[in-house]
């Protein structure tokens, strides 16, 4: 692994702000971000992300690379959940296990956001397509989910009056979802000089809020470690194990679908996230007896600081290696 790129990814100003708010529970400070203002960074965060992508979409010729990256996506999307349950399965319940896997198998807007942060420190350009890959992953893993629980587990595990079609609708009009994909449109329909417009808001402003919102995850993950290490050492090595596996698979797998570095690197680690904002939404309706308290620590208090670590700068390497 380049030991300077780990280093140089370690002192990014975003993780250490994650890491402050680790610390200011640890230390039982009152340190914490208002929840309004946190909803609103969460918004603008996946407003601007969106818009951004709109625009490169606009910019980028249509081809086949964009088709086989959403493919791609879809694909990890689908895959991921299905070997995921039956690990888990033997160790956790079926609602639980179905659970997780639609977590591990869906993909972290926050975790996409800090990959472009990274990107951008590298001088590393992705097409604006992969705005649109993200969001399409988000609802496959969810619908795999719920379809494995069904099979595998008792009718009394879910709730039957809920069907895969609402299950769909609801993974697409959740907040995160609807606002990334109606901001890719307005992004794409925009024109140059009506984005130019904004530019100082969703561009200049954004790493200063990126900082603000890791603050926030920061203190929300300090405050549930405690609690999830709890669960025993099973749950907690999957969600450290599982994700940089699936990031160096994928990372290796995307060679075949694009020579860019940018977006390979953009499919490796959507593809080793874990919701924790979509994924909750969506058991919660339709699995009641799914626990919260073990697939939400496990995305947020471990994967998520895994995988902005050790992740980006390992399958960075796998890569330019590859």
């Amino acid at each position: 692994m380049n030991v300077n790129l780990l280093l140089e990814n370690l002192t990014n100003p975003a993780l250490l702000f994650f890491l402050l708010g680790i610390l200011a529970v640890r230390l039982k400070s009152d340190l914490a971000i208002p929840e309004n203002s946190s909803k609103f960074i969460s918004l603008y965060l996946l407003f601007s992300i969106g818009f951004k992508g709109g625009q490169e979409l606009a910019h980028s010729s249509f081809s086949m690379e964009i088709i086989w990256s959403v493919v791609f996506g879809i694909i990890a999307a689908l895959s991921i959940p299905i070997y995921v349950f039956f690990i888990l399965k033997k160790k956790l319940s079926i609602s639980n296990s179905g659970a997780i896997a639609a977590a591990y198998g869906s993909v972290s807007a926050v975790t996409f956001v800090t990959a472009i942060s990274f990107l951008e420190l590298q001088n590393i350009a992705f097409n604006g397509h992969m705005v649109a890959v993200m969001a399409l992953m988000e609802a496959p893993a969810i619908v795999v989910g719920v379809i494995l629980i069904r099979i595998y587990g008792k009718k009394s595990a879910t709730n039957e009056s809920q069907s895969l079609g609402s299950i769909v609708k609801h993974s697409f009009t959740n907040g995160s979802v609807l606002l990334i994909l109606g901001s890719l449109v307005i992004g794409f329909l925009a024109s140059d000089e009506q984005a130019m417009g904004i530019k100082p808001f969703t561009t200049d402003l954004f790493k200063g809020f990126l900082a603000i919102f890791l603050l926030d995850m920061g203190i929300v993950c300090g405050k549930k470690l405690k609690d999830f290490l709890k669960n025993g050492a099973f749950t907690t090595m999957f969600a450290i194990i599982v994700p940089l596996i699936n990031g160096v698979v994928f990372a290796y797998l995307s060679s075949f679908v694009t020579d860019s570095i940018g977006d390979r690197f953009i499919l490796s680690i959507l593809a080793a996230s874990a919701s924790y904002i979509a994924v909750p939404a969506a058991m919660k309706m339709a699995v009641p007896k799914a626990n919260p308290g073990i697939f939400i620590p496990m995305a947020l208090a471990v994967t998520f600081p895994v995988n902005i670590t050790i992740g980006m700068p390992l399958y960075m390497m796998v890569i330019v290696n590859s």
